[in-house]
């Protein structure tokens, strides 16, 4: 095992870059959307092939927007699920299509592949771009099917500073609650990329400067899969996983 994995116990996939918005406050920045995404059968085969060497606890698909391509998906989390990985989550903006059949039909294929929780990004940022109404209509979809939902809002500055988008945003929490849905503490907004160019003014020398998403070289716990299959250095299809992961070195 290697050294530097010892205490791998998640994985995680960007399924695309691409997205139906085009969020101020996103610390990808902007980005053209070429429609690459990764391949559903090759990331499965590496979650199989991870889950038999370590023992994997939680999986996340999120993107851009993951729900442009909810095959891939759910091929995913079909196999976390078969793997025996508890915790399997997504990660969506809940705008893919204006077309309340598929709606429904996305949300029911989400049940059906082992998916628990949904997480819904709902907020000032994301509703600027994105319309309302096809977004309630996926929560009560996936409402109906059982799979867990609640609201992923992302806060500027912090959950209790009182400026506009805060305040937009809990008044879009509330639209939802009205409707029964709750809402977990959501993330507060980190200063990179679009949101470092369009948000500058609420950013200080206090804020905290590293990246809160970003893993430690020396110990990696969490497995991320980029949207063209590379991860640690590697690729999953040119490479076999463990043979990307026996390989990883911080040595250079």
């Amino acid at each position: 095992m290697n050294r530097y994995l010892k205490n791998l116990d998640r994985i995680e996939f960007i399924v695309t870059m691409g997205c139906t918005g085009r969020c101020k406050h996103c610390s990808e920045g902007s980005h053209t959307f070429a429609g690459e995404h990764i391949d559903g059968e090759t990331a499965s085969r590496a979650v199989t092939e991870v889950c038999r060497h370590y023992n994997i606890k939680s999986l996340m698909t999120f993107g851009g927007e993951p729900l442009l391509y909810p095959e891939t998906v759910c091929s995913i989390h079909r196999a976390a699920a078969e793997s025996g990985i508890k915790h399997r989550d997504v990660i969506t903006n809940g705008f893919f299509s204006r077309d309340k059949q598929r709606i429904r039909k996305v949300a029911e294929m989400l049940v059906e592949s082992g998916i628990n929780r949904i997480m819904l990004s709902v907020d000032a940022f994301h509703q600027e771009i994105i319309p309302l109404e096809p977004v309630v209509h996926f929560a009560e979809c996936v409402r109906e099917t059982g799979v867990f939902i609640e609201l992923h809002p992302a806060w500027l500055v912090s959950e209790e500073d009182r400026n506009p988008y805060n305040a937009r945003t809990t008044e879009l929490l509330g639209v939802f609650a009205e409707k029964g849905f709750s809402a977990d503490s959501g993330n507060v907004i980190f200063p990179k990329g679009s949101a470092l160019k369009y948000l500058s003014e609420y950013f200080d020398e206090n804020t905290v400067k590293s990246d809160p998403y970003e893993e430690d070289p020396e110990d990696i716990r969490s497995l991320c899969f980029e949207a063209d299959g590379s991860v640690l250095g590697g690729n999953i299809y040119s490479s076999d996983i463990m043979d990307i992961i026996e390989a990883y070195t911080t040595v250079k």
